[in-house]
């Protein structure tokens, strides 16, 4: 009459550690970046119509996402950071900028980062 669930599979500790490590690398590359006054960042920016404040917000929750992905305990906590930021992005991309096509690689990240998130939701 009731059927029992089923346990979920158990996580590959190395690819997990993996992908997160990735992740980390990455978001702590662009975070880092937007640090740079020669880099693309100002001059996009600028564009927004931001102060160049958000630049140094953006760069240290991208980097402080990446590490909290890195550490199993506040992953969660990292990947909803990153996500939020990656939303942002192409929120911005659409409807401030009006540049529709140049949201893909912000709905990407966003895709990739909402996955691993659900992935560990059960465990």
């Amino acid at each position: 009459m009731f059927e029992q669930a089923a346990a979920p599979e158990p996580r590959n500790a190395i690819g997990d550690w993996g992908l997160r490590a990735a992740i980390t690398l990455a978001f702590t590359v662009f975070g880092a970046e937007k640090f740079q006054a020669h880099s693309m960042w100002p001059e996009f920016l600028q564009q927004v119509g931001w102060g160049q404040w958000f630049r140094y917000v953006t760069g240290a929750v991208e980097i402080l996402g990446g590490l909290l992905v890195l550490i199993p305990w506040t992953a969660t906590a990292g990947l909803a950071l990153l996500a939020g930021t990656m939303a942002g992005a192409a929120v911005i991309h659409i409807f401030v900028l009006g540049h529709s096509g140049n949201c893909v690689i912000p709905v990407v990240f966003l895709t990739g980062l909402a996955g691993l998130w659900w992935s560990r939701w059960d465990r």
